[in-house]
């Protein structure tokens, strides 16, 4: 056997995915046991609502990790998603009676569309060009809604009460544990398409656009087809995000759930914790959800300059000592260890 097909049997020997050691099965199995304990641990409102919060972020920034960890394309238009998932879900149960089970499908429906649509004309754009186009797209879609009176325009609109039928209505009054089971579902659920994508084809492709989009193309390939599903299943992911919110909160708003602040607020939890790996988005939620909480009761009302006070010196801190994010200091350790064994 000749040289060339020594290598190319050696190849084909080699795993295709690395083993997942030993330490992270450990951690998964401790934060699994931790989910389902926090419920029983607590029934306090206000800490139930932090986790509630920290799983909600943690599936959002799992979608913008989709796009920006894995194709390389950065979004600051992602509220867009949000918004018309929350919209969708709010107005059909408000106007028609439509469970948001159902609404949420018609969100994710609309989210996918809008991508596809969003994509096309934008994703062949580079670097701040697309980040710029994105940007518009998310205020554009605020001030739409914010001008639309049947959805209820700046003011909002209330979702109606119904206690009669909770799991039709998803409204629970007695306790948050509900909602808690539903967050920690939605960010389980966004990991697991995360970890599921990296590992398949269109996910080495995605990360081969990511570091050489020229050189990718040149090997068949489709990058700007690539490059949209992968903004529709981030989009898809951001509006169930949205949906959740929105049966949640009881209340629709455009500056909440189109606002720019959020956007930026799913970009810093992933930059935090790892942009480009499955457990960035969960560590930097985990930090930075109950800082802002901190932040909040510290200074008193919404603390919303505190925040971004706050925001500001992580960033500065990240993009200097920590480019690849917080996760990145296990990856360090580790190396180390195996050196030094």
């Amino acid at each position: 056997m000749s040289a060339p097909d020594d290598r190319l049997a050696q190849a084909k020997a080699e795993p295709l995915h690395p083993p997942v050691p030993g330490w992270a099965k450990a951690l998964l199995v401790l934060g699994a046991v931790a989910v389902f304990a926090a419920p029983l641990a607590t029934q306090n409102s206000h800490q139930l609502h932090v986790l509630i919060t920290i799983f909600l972020y943690a599936a959002m920034a799992q979608s913008w990790n989709i796009m920006a960890g894995f194709s390389g394309q950065i979004s600051l238009g992602h509220a867009a998603f949000f918004g018309l998932g929350a919209y969708a879900t709010g107005v059909l149960y408000a106007h028609y009676g439509v469970t948001p089970w159902v609404g949420a499908v018609v969100g994710v429906a609309l989210s996918v569309l809008a991508a596809a649509f969003i994509g096309v004309a934008t994703l062949r754009l580079k670097g701040h060009h697309f980040t710029l186009a994105t940007l518009l797209v998310g205020f554009s879609l605020q001030i739409v809604f914010a001008r639309w009176e049947w959805v209820g325009a700046a003011s909002g609109l209330l979702l109606p009460l119904d206690r009669a039928n909770p799991w039709w209505s998803l409204q629970f009054f007695g306790s948050k544990t509900p909602y808690y089971g539903m967050a920690a579902t939605l960010a389980a659920g966004a990991t697991l398409v995360a970890w599921a994508l990296g590992r398949s084809r269109l996910g080495y492709r995605l990360q081969a656009i990511r570091h050489e989009p020229d050189a990718a193309a040149s090997l068949g390939v489709r990058v700007a087809r690539d490059k949209v599903v992968a903004f529709a299943i981030s989009a898809a992911l951001m509006s169930v995000s949205g949906s959740f919110l929105s049966v949640y909160l009881l209340s629709l708003d455009p500056e909440r759930f189109f606002s720019v602040e959020l956007s930026a607020m799913v970009v810093l939890v992933t930059v935090l914790g790892g942009c480009g790996t499955v457990l960035g988005p969960i560590v930097g939620a985990l930090i930075l959800v109950p800082l802002q909480e901190y932040a909040r009761g510290l200074f008193g009302g919404t603390g919303r300059a505190a925040d971004l006070l706050i925001y500001g010196a992580l960033i500065l801190a990240i993009c200097v000592w920590r480019p690849a994010g917080v996760l990145s200091l296990l990856g360090e350790r580790l190396r180390r260890r195996e050196r030094a064994a």
